[in-house]
């Protein structure tokens, strides 16, 4: 979807970017409409973009302006006929759509808070309660994004194309931010019935290659987040089990793991060391290549992990960083010094509604030998959970602790 969406963009315009989505998932329902009975064509991409091109025709014939630049409209939907074809572009830019589209939706016009949203849905096809999962946020707050960044971008009469110079320089950072975004959420779904949807940390890993590759991305930051990306992929073979379910790090096969993505990590962070900058990504990183390169997880460095993650909240003190801190702290200092870095989180609110706060606290009363305080917040992280992967997890931790409860011994009543 996002394909169509970027390249219908490109050919009647930014501003016509609701226009743009509207007619591709008109050419979806159309496609779940007739090929079960014709059958699904040879080429069903170019299907889909072929009708969708036609919907979009349909509509814009009716706008006066069309009328005035007919000639040119149709020989840009001729001239894009093949679904895989090269198109011509001048030196230096982006040879990519979708990766056009995502610095559009990024320009400096279009609210900080509503360009991630756009993108993410525009062109990745999120929908809108992935999106408010990825920014703990509501699915109501997230719609209103949206609706506020499509109308910016026709009031504006935004252009599609990739600006250069300083212009470019300054949307590199939430092109980036998004990125980070699509990965995550591939990397760790949302909603669904998979803990993963490796589609989009593939495509998240190959739009900012093309972007590290290009003259005005090739910078510390870019490769940083490119590492990143590759250390914490190489580890989607081993995240789950034959049935689905989650498994951590000390219970993976390592032997699973991708050790050229590992290598090609390592080979980036290199390049990312460059210059005197020290990222968010650089640090994330890090911490993924501590992982990455301990041969079991005894040998894991956590108190370098915890360094990092030291230096990580100064840059970003979200309580989703400073919770995964408490984690490392637990690791390195044992878990009641885990509980203590918890308590000690500033914006402890905010994770109120994240199934993970209550994981990690029941993690670490379980670790204290507090069964009873233990199971209360896997119960509670049980019912904030959506993934069936996650919840079945949280309900194994639950049953083990409320089996430990039924196995004690009952408390002496004394004589009266």
């Amino acid at each position: 979807m996002g394909k169509l969406v970027s390249v219908l963009t490109g050919i009647f315009g930014a501003d016509r970017l609701q226009m743009a989505e509207d007619v591709v998932q008109e050419a979806l329902v159309r496609a779940m409409q007739t090929w079960p009975y014709q059958g699904i064509p040879k080429n069903p991409a170019a299907w889909l973009m072929q009708t969708a091109k036609h919907l979009a025709l349909d509509l814009v014939r009716r706008e006066k302006r069309f009328h005035e630049k007919q000639p040119e409209i149709i020989a840009q939907v001729e001239g894009r006929a093949g679904e895989g074809e090269d198109l011509p572009v001048l030196e230096g830019e982006i040879k990519d759509d979708r990766l056009r589209l995502m610095f559009t939706c990024c320009h400096p016009l279009v609210p900080p808070e509503s360009q991630a949203a756009l993108t993410l849905k525009t062109l990745c096809g999120l929908g809108t309660a992935e999106i408010a999962a990825a920014f703990l946020t509501t699915e109501a707050a997230i719609a209103k994004r949206l609706t506020r960044a499509r109308q910016r971008i026709q009031e504006q009469k935004i252009p599609f194309e990739i600006p250069s110079g300083p212009e470019l320089a300054s949307r590199l950072d939430g092109v980036r931010q998004t990125l980070l975004l699509l990965f995550n959420e591939g990397y760790k779904a949302s909603t669904g019935e998979s803990l993963v949807r490796e589609e989009l940390c593939v495509e998240a890993i190959r739009l900012t290659t093309l972007l590290a590759e290009h003259p005005a991305g090739n910078q510390p930051r870019t490769h940083a987040l490119l590492a990143l990306m590759l250390l914490n992929g190489a580890r989607l073979p081993a995240r789950v089990d034959s049935d689905g379910n989650i498994l951590r790090l000390k219970e993976q096969d390592r032997s699973r793991w991708n050790r050229e993505m590992i290598a090609r990590g390592i080979m980036h962070m290199g390049r990312s060391a460059a210059g005197d900058e020290i990222s968010e990504y650089h640090l994330h990183a890090g911490i993924a290549a501590c992982h990455d390169t301990a041969s079991n997880d005894a040998s894991t460095d956590w108190r370098q992990i915890l360094s990092l993650y030291d230096r990580l909240v100064e840059i970003d003190d979200s309580p989703v960083i400073a919770l995964n801190r408490a984690v490392a702290v637990a690791n390195v200092h044992g878990p009641a010094k885990g509980l203590e870095a918890v308590e000690a989180i500033s914006d402890r609110d905010e994770l109120s509604s994240y199934y993970l706060f209550y994981a990690v606290l029941g993690e670490f009363e379980s670790q204290l030998g507090n069964d009873l305080v233990a199971a209360s917040h896997f119960h509670r992280a049980l019912h904030l959970a959506e993934l069936k992967s996650e919840q079945a997890f949280l309900a194994r931790r639950l049953r083990e602790c409320e089996g430990r409860l039924k196995s004690q011994p009952a408390p002496s009543r004394g004589s009266l």
